[in-house]
């Protein structure tokens, strides 16, 4: 069995054991539950340990995530493990990890859209004291759909170029176009995040003011998370690309994360349109009032 499994006679990868599942596994859980302790005050043998289970399982986790992937990178780069057939299970894996993620976001639009399309519910007299009957509630000034969230739709729709600029560069074995492509993206990304991080400090309503205050910092609070995941995935794809990793034809990892990007660009333009454009329709604009 070790021999068929050192010399393959076949496309397929025959995983090598790992510690990573199951050592994943027990960070998460620790994380879990030092989260459900901290956010409950509870506590352990009279001390209060919920903060250091969450600090201590969340960093294990990113070790975890860096030493699995430094794994998944050896294999690609130098076992030779990932021929056309597992390329193709990648892929299929891929998409699932991003149809997943459409129902996630999924979850946040359909909890905006239910607020405001039934904001008169008389059946649901909660909701109707909450929004007064109106969409946006009585009461609640909005963001200027046009001031820097379509800032931010230029900046993200910018950066869909850049890294579509990058891939090009890569298919074409053109080093030089594929760093200064991901370079520009990954700038493009942090200015964008920027920019929220200054809209959110500044806006006329809180989480707690209503529940658009709420349905609004959900949606586009986890937009941002996942803007920030994205890009981090490509600076590991820089730093890749500089250690001459990725071949025009074998670059998984770059392709994934551009699909990724692409990803978000799409879910911020339906967040645009439907959270920011349509559900701001009709309501008093910020330092607009007067």
């Amino acid at each position: 069995m070790a021999d068929g499994h050192a010399t393959p006679n076949h496309d397929y990868h025959l995983v090598d054991p790992s510690p990573w599942p199951l050592t994943g596994s027990i960070f998460a859980f620790m994380t879990a539950v030092g989260a459900i302790m901290w956010m409950k005050t509870l506590s352990l043998f009279g001390l209060h340990l919920g903060p250091v289970l969450l600090g201590v399982g969340f960093a294990g986790i990113l070790y975890v995530m860096a030493a699995w992937w430094r794994d998944v990178i050896n294999e690609a780069e130098h076992g030779g493990y990932h021929t056309r057939v597992v390329q193709i299970s990648h892929r299929y894996g891929m998409i699932l990890f991003i149809a997943s993620e459409v129902m996630f976001f999924v979850a946040w639009f359909w909890a905006f859209f239910d607020a405001s399309l039934f904001a008169n519910e008389s059946i649901q007299e909660a909701r109707v004291a909450f929004t007064g009957g109106v969409w946006p509630p009585k009461g609640t000034e909005v963001l200027d759909p046009f001031h820097f969230p379509l800032l931010n739709t230029l900046i993200l729709l910018t950066s869909g170029t850049t890294v579509t600029w990058a891939h090009h560069g890569l298919l074409h074995n053109d080093r030089a176009a594929l760093k200064n492509g991901l370079i520009l993206t990954i700038l493009l990304g942090m200015i964008f995040t920027c920019v929220q991080a200054w809209e959110y400090a500044h806006a006329p309503f809180g989480f707690k003011d209503s529940i658009y205050g709420a349905t609004f910092f959900m949606a586009t609070g986890f937009h941002g998370f996942h803007v920030l995941i994205g890009t981090i995935f490509l600076f590991v794809c820089l730093c890749r690309a500089y250690a001459g990793h990725f071949t025009p034809e074998h670059h998984l990892g770059f392709e994934f994360a551009a699909w990724y990007w692409h990803f978000v660009d799409v879910v911020w333009l339906f967040l645009f349109c439907c959270i920011y454009v349509w559900g701001s329709w009709g309501a008093v604009i910020e330092g607009a009032a007067g």
